[in-house]
């Protein structure tokens, strides 16, 4: 592996069928031991119930408020700070429930790949 910078790019931000914005910070088949995307569910809205099968994942909340379903766990109330480990396999959605977007990093082992990702709907 080499030294990178990767300077972020707002223009790269597209819609995910899961419900959400997806901006890939870093995920590369040169890096395949881990993933970085910044995640942004508008206000009101509900991600599909999913899974990611044969990888970790984890939200970092950045900013905004929402409530988190992982696995057969209550739901939970988040906000900025707040940590979510999700291990493969275990269910997953996360609502927005304030009024401003709610941003979260996705930090995925290994990385995301779009095989992955498991519907649950």
């Amino acid at each position: 592996m080499q030294t990178q910078i990767i300077k972020i790019n707002e223009a790269e931000e597209y819609y995910f069928d899961e419900g959400c914005f997806i901006l890939e910070l870093s995920n590369s088949s040169t890096d395949p031991d881990l993933s970085i995307a910044r995640a942004r569910v508008e206000p009101g809205m509900t991600t599909k119930l999913h899974r990611l099968n044969g990888v970790i994942e984890r939200y970092v909340i950045l900013s905004g408020e929402g409530d988190v379903e992982v696995g057969a766990q209550d739901l939970q109330h988040l906000s900025a700070g707040d940590v979510v480990i999700i291990p493969s396999l275990c269910s997953q959605r996360i609502t927005n429930s304030g009024d401003e977007d709610l941003i979260f990093l996705a930090v995925c082992t290994p990385r995301f790949t779009k095989n992955v990702y498991e519907n649950m709907e």
